[in-house]
């Protein structure tokens, strides 16, 4: 299994169409945010991962997501925050999960969700927390 993609959003939705088909509507897709108020504050982003099980393959696995301040090892260092979930998808099709992470922000700046399944290889999904607007 792997990861076709992963990204913040503000809305997710799935529809049926002629096929059947599914559609995944993908509303807001983001890559910054501003913080809800001065330092320190917490924020909560939205992370949708999209995962594929190709045909063959067994179709039991976990989704781990670790929130971390760029240049920092994943693999031995305490995280922010942290999401582990176990899923099953049938072979040769899709799915997907949803987390939520309370990030805990003391400097505005980039925050990095690593992802992957099982003890497979990371992927980076950067999100920037910008100052408030005044």
């Amino acid at each position: 299994m792997h990861i076709v993609a992963a990204l913040f959003v503000d809305n997710f939705a799935m529809r049926q169409v002629e096929g059947p088909s599914t559609r995944l509507d993908l509303t807001g897709v983001y890559f910054s945010q501003v913080a809800p108020g001065p330092l320190p504050c917490t924020v909560s982003p939205h992370l949708v991962v999209l995962i594929y099980c190709p045909t063959g393959e067994p179709g039991d696995g976990v989704l781990q997501v670790v929130f971390q301040e760029p240049g920092i090892d994943p693999d031995h260092t305490p995280p922010m925050a942290q999401n582990v979930s176990p899923f099953r998808v049938d072979s040769g099709k899709f799915t997907y999960r949803l987390v939520r992470a309370e990030l805990p922000v003391s400097q505005f700046g980039q925050v990095i969700a690593h992802c992957r399944i099982g003890l497979g290889p990371w992927m980076a999904v950067p999100l920037t927390i910008l100052a408030p607007v005044s």
